[in-house]
């Protein structure tokens, strides 16, 4: 038993409120039970309460015992000298403030029924705490709820890009720049990738984007990987050579190559082969954040990163270590992602930002057209019942989890209210 749940209680009136009568013995009438406070100060601001048949306004502090007021000293914090009502599961102590006063006291007597499906899903080893009831759950709420979850993912991801756009002083380019770079490294490289960019500006790339040689040595360079010795190799050699004129005309520094990861990896993603897919990307485009916003037809996207890495890469995964050959094409499922995490939150955080609607509209309508992730987490959200059809679906499914089921938040999710409230139609 802990606090959010005695909140949880309170707020919903999940508790025997027929003739309620304080510790003291005032007559009590619950009239509204406030707004939660999730900040500090006292747990419910503005409660409507009759004691003893006359109103009182003011806010409601709640507790597990009445003893803990003096244990979070709230006895020296002029902040609760308004509380008008002390809530708790156990009093064990009265509260009296320092002009005297005595402090009404009210126990909570909470239905058995919703401690045990508290303690059941608090207590939960399944996949999600409330696997075994999800599927009872009309869909109308579960939808609602998706919605608010895709939201709440979405305005996470603009904190992070608008944080971005102002260290890039105001450059959306320069900021989808990065962000698309850090999910060209996936999951694995997603942080050098975006250190990478962010070691090299856009303008400099934009100097010799239509040398594809010269990017490549730039963005490899940075990267760390053009300082080894391989000279039998013609074009890590030409690279070299590219790269040690450029670093000391635009005096670059390059990043760590111990920060990339190869380990585990399918070849095909190997960070060198994204490098330079990415290059290819720069030396085919030019002002790709201004093409994105013109985008009104999501197959257009697959046109635009549609790239390969160079011909070297054909037979390359490695520097210097030749395997059969194989083009190096940015698959669909890549690109897919590309859109789902770099695209869509940028429109969405760009739409926000000038205070055009059709921008949010258009980078959730992405979304609803786009086929759903493949992977463990959406596999087993299948199979708790739970339908998911587009990209939309599991992009809300992929917050729910990680910020509420693994969290065990299932009092702050609409889904776990309505299964511990019993509701379940």
């Amino acid at each position: 038993m802990n606090e959010d749940f005695l909140h949880y209680i309170w707020k919903y009136r999940l508790f025997d409120s027929e003739k309620l009568m304080s510790s003291q013995g005032h007559q009590l009438e619950l009239i509204e039970t406030g707004s939660l406070n999730r900040d500090s100060g006292p747990d419910f601001f503005e409660s409507r309460i009759q004691i003893d048949g006359l109103l009182w306004v003011g806010n409601v502090e709640i507790h597990i015992k009445s003893s803990d007021w003096y244990k979070h000293h709230h006895n020296v914090d002029l902040a609760y000298n308004n509380v008008i009502l002390h809530v708790v599961l156990e009093n064990d102590a009265d509260i009296v403030f320092s002009d005297g006063r005595l402090l009404p006291c009210l126990e909570l007597k909470i239905p058995d029924q919703y401690i045990k499906r508290y303690q059941s899903l608090m207590s939960s080893q399944s996949w999600i705490p409330c696997q075994v009831d999800i599927p009872k759950l009309n869909n109308f709420f579960v939808n609602h709820w998706l919605d608010r979850m895709l939201l709440e993912r979405l305005e996470r991801k603009a904190d992070e890009i608008i944080q971005m756009y102002h260290q890039n002083t105001g450059s959306w380019e320069e900021t989808f720049y990065q962000l698309l770079a850090r999910y060209f490294g996936m999951k694995v490289n997603a942080d050098p990738f975006e250190q990478l960019t962010r070691s090299v500006p856009l303008k400099i790339l934009a100097k010799h984007k239509n040398s594809l040689l010269q990017l490549e040595a730039i963005l490899f360079g940075q990267s760390g990987f053009l300082y080894d010795s391989i000279p039998e190799d013609l074009y890590y050699s030409d690279l070299q050579r590219e790269y040690r004129f450029l670093k000391s005309k635009f005096k670059l520094k390059a990043i760590e190559k111990s920060r990339w990861k190869f380990m585990r990896i399918h070849p095909v993603n190997f960070p060198t082969v994204r490098i330079a897919q990415f290059a290819n990307l720069i030396n085919q485009s030019q002002s790709l954040f201004s093409k994105i916003k013109q985008v009104e037809n999501i197959d257009k996207f697959y046109l635009l990163l549609e790239t390969e890495a160079s011909q070297y890469w054909n037979d390359h995964y490695r520097f210097g270590e030749k395997v059969d050959f194989k083009k190096k094409v940015l698959g669909k499922s890549t690109i897919d992602i590309l859109i789902i995490n770099a695209i869509v939150p940028i429109l969405f955080v760009y739409g926000k930002e000038i205070g055009d609607p059709s921008y949010v509209d258009k980078a959730l309508s992405f979304l609803e057209k786009m086929t759903p992730e493949k992977n463990s987490i959406i596999k087993s959200w299948i199979e708790s019942g739970i339908v998911v059809k587009t990209a939309y679906h599991s992009q809300s499914l992929l917050h729910l989890k990680s910020e509420y089921c693994d969290k065990f938040k299932c009092l702050e999710c609409e889904l776990g209210n309505r299964i511990l409230r019993i509701e379940q139609i």
